[in-house]
């Protein structure tokens, strides 16, 4: 980020630049940041994507067992095991996030 302000405070010391060029250039200076924001944003959306997704399916498995008749005590202990499996399987997955979003990062423009 420091990188990113003294390079658009280079930007606005032009004192020949056009309002446009110095925007442009703040643009250009504001690039990597937000790739890499980017980067970090996909990653944690397609993480809370998949945890909802497991989630929601545990919930539905819950409404349709007790709408089918079945105690709410035996239904709330499946449906506490099925969430508990689904925030361990997401948490199996943060090293290769992880991994992703490091590799990511590392390819953008220094």
């Amino acid at each position: 980020q420091a990188a990113t302000f003294r390079c658009s405070a280079r930007c606005c010391e032009d004192s020949t630049a056009s309002m446009q060029q110095v925007q442009r250039c703040i643009e250009r200076c504001q690039a990597p940041l937000a790739q890499a924001q980017a980067i970090v944003t996909t990653e944690l959306e397609r993480f809370q994507d998949r945890l909802s997704r497991c989630t929601l399916r545990c919930d539905d498995e819950a409404k349709d067992a007790l709408e089918a008749g079945e105690a709410q005590a035996g239904v709330r202990g499946r449906l506490d095991a099925c969430l508990a499996a689904c925030g361990d399987a997401q948490l199996r997955l943060v090293p290769a996030m992880a991994r992703r979003m490091q590799e990511g990062l590392a390819a953008l423009p220094q």
